[in-house]
């Protein structure tokens, strides 16, 4: 049951294509995940589609639709970061802000989290990510999947867009701008979103969406690049919008898709519409369309916005890390159990140790919920790794590993300890890998736990039992 205000907009905006959407709305939605790069494990297609039947999502190369019967959700490699969960067309952004290794990026609408461990991916651990959502519950889901996912580059805020825009005016190098809008594109996903509706809810988003363009605006070097998304079908959040901002902003112009998935090289993503308050304004033909009727996936909009001039020098870190003498546990830690250099400077909150990376600015002041990688927490005498430190480590990174089956696992995320009759030592250079969770000896401490090779958690051997250290507020 659709509203009827928003049907008779839509008749009038689709003319003789609206009973092709309206028939739409009527069909299941298009489940589908994306694949985290940063994991490692090999080939995870050839893993995934083991499990289930797999369809690639045309405009993202890490994109797949599964059918619903699947349930990725319940399998051990959902714990274990190896894909998130998300709608094909809300991967399209990511797509088109291209962020680069090295960058400083901003999310600034970023709760639950799916664009953000994309444009994270994109990254490859290296440069700069703040992800901001100003609803704490939501932030705090954010920083969770932030953690699922095993990034170590990110910073997790919670404050007004207005805010940050005082605290980091002409800082960031690409800002994504996935807005809260009235949410129509995903009528067919959330049956509640439709009861909600209503021509004073669109103005209303309208109205936000455009301050939050404005503290964008501000935070961007010369150079750098705005990707604004929606998931509504509105033109006053959409198309109008952009509009509005073109012309309170003549350094800023819509780029064309090029080679990225778009109007021309990809079918059923369609140009902006130009005939409504926005008609006349430069640049609207090169906003993005994703319509549920040609698409399989649901309604969004974007547009990718160009600021003149040349990008600015890259951003000088402003936190002060922790001497060695101050963190020399975790540096005993990380010489005994990991082979991989994990790049940052280190700083705490009480006995928490965090790594924070090098091009962060100071966060003195800001209401910060994960101030880059959890490694762990400073005992009086010992060093306890953190999960989040498990989670963005890879297999080969771990001195000590201890591989599971997908059952077996489910298991050890039930919070079982696992009786060990030989631990594995990983495979060192040049060396055979011996059988599995075999070696020569029974080694005490720390072991990555894997799931077909993913890493999962720690365990904790100790004479033939590895205590299970996965958090217990996570236990299945």
């Amino acid at each position: 049951m659709l509203p009827e205000q928003f049907l008779a907009r839509m008749k009038c905006i689709l003319g003789e294509e609206y009973q092709d959407f309206l028939d739409s709305s009527e069909k299941p939605p298009w489940q589908s995940l994306r694949i985290n790069r940063l994991k490692g494990g090999g080939e995870p297609e050839r893993k995934l589609k083991a499990l289930m039947d797999m369809e690639p999502v045309p405009w993202n190369s890490d994109g797949y639709y599964y059918k619903e019967e699947a349930r990725p959700g319940k399998h051990p490699f959902h714990e274990a970061g190896v894909y998130y969960i998300q709608e094909a067309s809300a991967m399209l952004p990511a797509v088109y802000l291209d962020a680069k290794p090295g960058e400083v990026v901003l999310d600034l609408c970023a709760a639950p989290g799916g664009k953000s461990t994309q444009i994270a991916a994109a990254m490859g651990g290296r440069g700069l990510l703040v992800c901001n959502e100003i609803h704490p519950g939501r932030a705090k889901i954010l920083s969770e999947n932030i953690e699922r996912m095993g990034i170590c580059n990110a910073v997790v805020t919670s404050h007004e867009p207005a805010v940050l825009a005082e605290r980091f005016p002409g800082y960031f190098d690409k800002i994504l701008v996935d807005a809260p809008c009235s949410g129509e594109g995903m009528f067919r996903k959330n049956g509640e979103a439709a009861f909600q509706w209503s021509p004073e809810n669109v103005a209303m988003c309208a109205k936000r969406q455009k301050s939050i363009l404005e503290s964008a605006a501000s935070m961007l070097k010369d150079g750098g690049r705005i990707v604004y998304s929606t998931c509504t079908f509105s033109t006053e959040e959409n198309e109008e919008n952009i509009g509005w901002f073109l012309e309170r902003h003549p350094e800023f112009s819509v780029e064309e898709p090029g080679e990225r998935p778009g109007p021309g090289n990809n079918p059923g993503i369609m140009p902006g519409l130009t005939a409504f308050g926005n008609a006349g304004v430069k640049g609207i033909e090169n906003t993005v369309r994703l319509w549920p009727h040609k698409v399989k996936g649901e309604g969004h909009f974007l547009a990718s916005l160009k600021k003149q001039g040349e990008g600015g020098l890259s951003c000088s870190g402003g936190e002060r890390g922790l001497p060695e003498k101050d963190c020399a546990l975790w540096l005993e830690f990380q010489k005994r159990y990991l082979r991989t250099d994990l790049h940052g400077i280190c700083i705490s909150f009480g006995s928490q140790l965090y790594l924070l990376p090098e091009e962060a600015p100071s966060l003195k002041g800001l209401k910060v919920l994960r101030p880059g990688l959890h490694l762990g927490t400073m005992k009086k005498d010992r060093f306890e790794p953190a999960h989040a430190l498990a989670l963005a480590i890879r297999a080969e990174d771990a001195v000590l590993r201890y591989d599971l089956s997908a059952a077996e696992a489910a298991k050890y995320l039930a919070g079982y300890a696992l009786p060990v009759s030989a631990p594995e030592h990983t495979q060192q250079s040049g060396q055979a890998m011996p059988a599995k969770n075999a070696s020569t000896q029974k080694e005490k401490g720390w072991y990555l736990i894997t799931v077909e090779g993913y890493s999962l958690g720690w365990g904790k051997h100790s004479d033939g039992i590895m205590k299970n250290h996965y958090p217990k507020g996570l236990r299945k």
